[in-house]
């Protein structure tokens, strides 16, 4: 029996890509594949100096895109990889899960909402005013964004941030993220935490946490 099985919740946080959307970790798969890198190349490169890499620095927005380019290619090429620093940018426009994404509408008319992403696309106007992000952002109550607050998950003061935003404690609050680094920070404050793996297993798990059918 978790120790939170009685708590009473009052937020529900959810990750953007991985989570709300398919994980670019298979296109980053594909990528690799095509041009010849061993499987999971990107994704260690990114665990590499995880605060101050150039993955980083660009979801913090410290660097543009095109200084991003420059840094991620030569991460790489110190890695022993080449890279296409804007191929690997593209592997990251997943496709949204539908039964999340009613997930997210279903949460929202019970509890307060919010979107916790580490990006850069959407911190410009543009993208967070149209397509993809922009149809789920509409349904929640707060997004909170690396390339806006300055920080990123899994730095402490980006969840706290976040908290502090919606205006609940930590301990009346769910988040599911995708990866276990950026779920541990959450659940180290006190939050009730899930790891999507598969989205219809997480989205089971989530509704019999809040005591809801998704």
């Amino acid at each position: 029996m978790h120790a939170y099985d009685a708590a009473v919740w009052r937020a529900v946080l959810f990750d953007f890509g991985g989570v709300i959307t398919s994980s670019p970790f298979d296109a980053f798969a594909s990528y690799e594949a095509r041009v010849g890198l061993p499987d999971g190349f990107i994704r260690a490169l990114n665990a590499r100096d995880v605060h101050d890499n150039a993955w980083a620095r660009l979801e913090r927005n410290d660097v543009g895109v095109d200084e991003f380019i420059a840094l991620f290619e030569a991460e790489a090429r110190a890695a022993g990889g080449e890279l296409d620093g804007a191929e690997v940018l593209a592997c990251l426009r997943g496709e949204l899960r539908p039964r999340v994404v009613s997930a997210v509408q279903t949460c929202a008319a019970r509890f307060t909402t919010a979107i916790l992403t580490n990006n850069f696309l959407t911190g410009s106007d543009e993208w967070s005013a149209t397509g993809t992000f922009a149809a789920v952002a509409e349904a929640v109550d707060v997004v909170v964004e690396s390339s806006r607050v300055g920080c990123r998950k899994p730095e402490p003061r980006f969840y706290e941030l976040a908290l502090a935003e919606i205006g609940v404690a930590a301990d009346e609050a769910v988040f599911l993220d995708d990866l276990g680094v950026n779920l541990r920070p959450a659940r180290e404050l006190g939050m009730a935490t899930i790891k999507v793996v598969d989205p219809d297993a997480a989205m089971d798990e989530l509704g019999a946490l809040l005591g809801i059918d998704l």
